[in-house]
């Protein structure tokens, strides 16, 4: 029985590292595909965005690290716990850069060019990250793993951050509205440090336990 079990922790700890491995490759040309077409375009949310996936770059390389080490009971819970830090101080720093950009925006009355590039990115998006997140949340449900439960998470933040780029670019293109890009932005940061605001104090998510 006890065999059993360990044959299906490791299998399941090398679903966790595909998993992390697809989300790494993925997020490196989401990013580099939004933060130059958000620099091109001038858009806050879009560059946001881009950073956001950077940082799901660095989230996945921690997951990679804490499967590495997961049938060490003991190293195991330690790299739970300095995973869970790491994302958490991402999520924080992106709040604090995109929370100062978008308000500069705004008061600047900073006005964004149209970015088809970026529409379509956050439509892609919006179709790839749901299926990515499920296979995540079932993965560190059965390891109970807060730190593949966190990821799970800010992957779903990539969806809400997805819809709300789509948004505010399809605003800014259709009607003009300069003004709704750093909004979009703006939308973006209490979502964002409030999870890593959670993470850097270590709490659990209820989902994977």
């Amino acid at each position: 029985m006890e065999q059993t079990l360990r044959k299906d922790r490791k299998w399941l700890s090398q679903k966790g590292r595909r998993l992390e491995y697809f989300t790494i490759g993925w997020n490196l040309f989401e990013g580099l595909v939004a933060v130059s077409a958000g620099a091109f375009a001038g858009s806050i949310s879009l560059v946001g965005f881009g950073v956001d996936s950077f940082i799901e770059v660095t989230s996945g390389a921690t997951l990679l690290w804490r499967m590495a080490v997961d049938s060490d009971e003991r190293t195991r819970e330690r790299n739970e716990k300095i995973s869970l830090q790491i994302v958490g101080t991402c999520f924080l720093a992106l709040a604090a850069y995109i929370g100062y950009e978008s308000i500069s925006d705004l008061v600047n009355r900073k006005a964004p060019e149209h970015s088809i590039p970026g529409i379509i990115l956050a439509c892609v998006s919006l179709l790839v990250m749901p299926v990515l997140s499920r296979a995540k949340k079932d993965v560190g449900k059965k390891l109970q793993s807060a730190a593949m439960a966190a990821d799970a998470k800010q992957t779903d933040f990539c969806v809400y951050l997805s819809a709300i780029l789509l948004l505010g670019l399809l605003l800014n293109a259709t009607l003009g509205w300069w003004w709704a890009d750093p909004a979009a932005a703006l939308i973006m940061v209490p979502i964002i440090a409030k999870e890593g605001v959670e993470d850097v104090r270590g709490k659990a998510c209820d989902d994977c336990c």
